[in-house]
């Protein structure tokens, strides 16, 4: 598969995602536009990403920037759960499924996008900046304990309250999908 956006992409998605950066500045609060496109043009395998995430409505925007990493924290902020959806948790589940198999799982998906899956730490830091998944829910990174058991766990909001929640990793629904993260 070809990781590489044409001129033509590059330059429409830079133009969405600072038009994303402007409208939604209470997501990143003292960042500066023009530093975050400077590390971004010189990134194409992360364009790329974004341009994934971006393609799969995630609504890609900057929630955070690491010092310690010179790190900029890309999430999709779309209002409900992105249009990657009906997934099981991982390839052990989706495996484990004798019939009805969704297309495939998060874990693969994500990294196919070169994403990572959101942890619940960081889906409770999205959830800080508005609401999100009022109608549907996200998978999120699953602790081995539980997984090693057959589970998985995942997100939503509810009631005004973030509720995090537990299913079977083999388990898929039409309302669950899963928000990525892409470091830059």
């Amino acid at each position: 598969m070809k990781k590489k956006l044409t001129q033509e992409q590059i330059i429409e998605l830079l133009k969405i995602l600072k038009a994303r950066f402007e409208k939604n500045m209470h997501r990143h609060k003292d960042l500066k536009w023009e530093k975050i496109q400077a590390k971004l043009e010189v990134s194409p395998e992360k364009l790329w990403s974004l341009h994934q995430m971006e393609e799969t409505e995630g609504e890609p925007d900057v929630v955070a920037y690491d010092k310690r990493t010179d790190e900029y924290l890309f999430f999709d902020c779309s209002p409900e759960s992105p249009k990657r959806r009906s997934l099981c948790y991982d390839y052990q589940a989706w495996n484990s499924r004798k019939a009805n198999k969704p297309e495939s799982n998060v874990i693969d998906k994500a990294s196919e996008m070169g994403i990572e899956l959101l942890t619940e730490e960081q889906y409770r830091h999205l959830q800080e900046l508005g609401k999100f998944d009022q109608k549907t829910s996200s998978w999120v990174q699953t602790p081995a304990s539980i997984r090693e058991l057959g589970g998985a766990i995942f997100c939503d909001r509810r009631y005004n309250t973030v509720f995090m929640y537990h299913n079977g990793a083999d388990s898929y629904y039409a309302a669950r999908g899963f928000r990525g993260l892409l470091k830059i």
